[in-house]
């Protein structure tokens, strides 16, 4: 039994986690806007992200390094899908499609990471978690194409759409690797090697679009607002918040709160951009729910 004063100061923690990654699509959206190169923005983030977790960490990687060394691949694996591709497509994405669009999108993350744990032999599907990714991806193929055939036959889709489906799929992968075994380091300190590793990774993919293709970052006020917010609160403040939220009331009970982040990030879209939800929006966003629902379902 949960305490009600536990249960609201969770609430509380849990429901600013959320907010701050709803941010991250507004932020990124910003970023576009302001022509912030995205892997620019993404390598200065993490970097300094790294920095600051360094202190909290080094003891336990240096105690632990054996055990990093002998899970190097699939921890490589998890800082090129989470930090490296995932958040450099999501930025990417924002820059030319709608928040709503976006985070509808990521919004099938859950019932995607059921799919690729199931493909991939971690977890067992019931029948209705694979009716729920058959549901999900119905949604998510009715908001790629605009509810529009001729946009499914033609394989016309928008790119910023194409990036927002290759993070999805990008977070869902490092979601399923990350159930696939204990890795015998503590949150934070696995958080950090995994960032360690997509920094690493993500080097060469930034001088190939800094020297070759041109993409630089002028230090100005809107580069400098966005760093700090997309390293300080969905980086860090939220990481932290929602360990409080899980410690408190059950990592059961705080996963609902994860519906929220794309519930705020479509408020705060209709609110600073004035989005719309569209038809296909709408179409789109019952399939999602409809598979969300289903694959929280168990087999009587």
């Amino acid at each position: 039994m949960i305490k009600k004063s536990n249960f609201i100061i969770a609430s509380i923690f849990l429901f600013l986690a959320t907010f701050f990654w709803a941010g991250n699509f507004i932020v990124g959206k910003v970023a576009g806007i302001n022509e912030i190169p995205p892997i620019s923005l993404n390598i200065f983030r993490w970097s300094l992200a790294f920095l600051i977790l360094l202190p909290f960490t080094y003891k336990e990687i240096i105690e632990k390094k054996d055990i990093i060394l002998k899970n190097f691949f699939l921890l490589s694996i998890l800082g090129i899908t989470a930090v490296s591709i995932f958040n450099s497509a999501l930025f990417y994405s924002l820059k030319s499609t709608q928040v709503i669009t976006g985070v509808l999108m990521i919004s099938t993350v859950p019932v995607m990471i059921i799919f690729l744990s199931f493909i991939l032999k971690i977890e067992k599907a019931n029948l209705f978690q694979i009716f729920g990714v058959i549901f999900s991806l119905v949604g998510v193929i009715f908001i790629i194409s605009k509810a529009e055939l001729s946009v499914l036959k033609n394989l016309n889709f928008e790119r910023g759409d194409l990036f927002a489906l290759f993070a999805m799929f990008s977070w869902s992968l490092y979601s399923a690797l990350l159930r696939k075994k204990n890795y015998e380091l503590s949150q934070i300190t696995l958080l950090q090697v995994v960032i360690g590793f997509g920094v690493i990774f993500l080097i060469p993919f930034y001088l190939i679009d800094y020297i070759y293709i041109g993409n630089r970052i002028s230090v100005d006020l809107n580069f400098i607002l966005v760093l700090s917010y997309v390293v300080f609160l969905p980086g860090i403040v939220s990481f932290f918040f929602w360990i409080k939220g899980v410690s408190l009331i059950g990592v059961n009970s705080a996963g609902i709160f994860l519906h929220l982040t794309p519930i705020l990030a479509a408020i705060l879209a209709m609110i600073i951009f004035e989005e719309k939800l569209l038809f296909y929006h709408y179409i789109g966003g019952i399939f999602i729910i409809s598979g969300i629902l289903l694959s929280n379902k168990k087999n009587a």
